[in-house]
């Protein structure tokens, strides 16, 4: 019997298309990107429409009329303000330059020069340390010479009212008054007095003891704070007032009407507030 032969390759049956593997079919060419200068092309399956820029209009729709008013005006509001803020900022800054320069005049005119204030005397009276032990409250009364040197030329002085004046033994005030109220005019030096009483001032032990080792020493610390409104005259215009704090450390050498200074030091600043 003969044998039947299988050929390898046998040609495909009529009306069956060659099958193509799965990895050919996932594999898709794409299409070549369009040259730069050209326009793109719109994928398949959309469409583009064309319309002149006459007849775009930049109108909101009328849901959002209502809200694209409210923001324009807001708009607006915040502009102004920024206006307005810049225009104040740069009225205070012109201000400011004018007054510098006014200023700047004054002194050029004016050449002001500030006062000089010391202590010349100082008379004690009502100060008796017996004993240290001695409780005792005293009448203290000092008698303080001032000597105001004002240098200016063209500079006038008014000292007013609501003064003070002070003495003081380290924390302990000894006594108090006030200055005189007058006018010290231009190139002047004032010497003036003035009374200052404590009433009814104790002492404390320490304090009193420390007293009487100093005056036995001779030097015999005091403090004397001078608090004065003045108001400056510069031809026919004042100025507000103005208070001078004046401080002294004198060191004298007894508690009595005939007390010499031995020493003092004074330092001075103004409060233009």
């Amino acid at each position: 019997m003969a044998d039947r032969v299988h050929p390898r390759d046998s040609p495909p049956v009529s009306g069956e298309a060659p099958t193509v593997s799965s990895q050919e079919d996932a594999v898709v060419p794409k299409p070549p990107p369009p040259p730069p200068s050209e326009k793109p092309v719109p994928p398949p399956g959309t469409y583009v429409i064309q319309i002149p820029k006459d007849q775009v209009y930049r109108v909101p729709p009328p849901e959002n009329a209502r809200r694209y008013d409210q923001y324009t005006r807001r708009k607006h509001r915040r502009c102004r303000c920024c206006c307005c803020f810049c225009w104040f900022i740069g009225l205070i800054f012109i201000l400011v330059v004018l007054l510098g320069i006014a200023a700047g005049v004054l002194y050029l005119v004016f050449r002001p020069e500030a006062p000089h204030y010391t202590i010349n005397q100082i008379a004690i009276r009502g100060i008796n340390l017996t004993s240290p032990s001695s409780t005792a409250a005293i009448l203290p009364e000092f008698d303080v010479t001032v000597k105001a040197d004002n240098p200016n030329d063209k500079i006038g002085i008014h000292y007013e009212t609501d003064s003070s004046a002070e003495i003081f033994y380290n924390d302990a005030r000894l006594c108090n008054g006030a200055l005189p109220a007058f006018y010290q005019p231009s190139n002047n030096v004032t010497v003036f007095t003035t009374v200052l009483r404590g009433n009814g001032i104790e002492l404390r032990n320490e304090d009193q003891k420390a007293l009487l080792q100093a005056q036995t020493k001779r030097e015999v610390p005091l403090t004397v704070r001078l608090r004065a409104p003045v108001k400056i005259k510069v031809g026919l215009v004042k100025t507000w007032k103005i208070t001078v704090k004046v401080d002294c450390d004198v060191t004298v050498n007894e508690l009595t009407a005939q007390a010499k200074i031995v020493s003092k030091h004074c330092n001075y600043k103004v409060d233009l507030w």
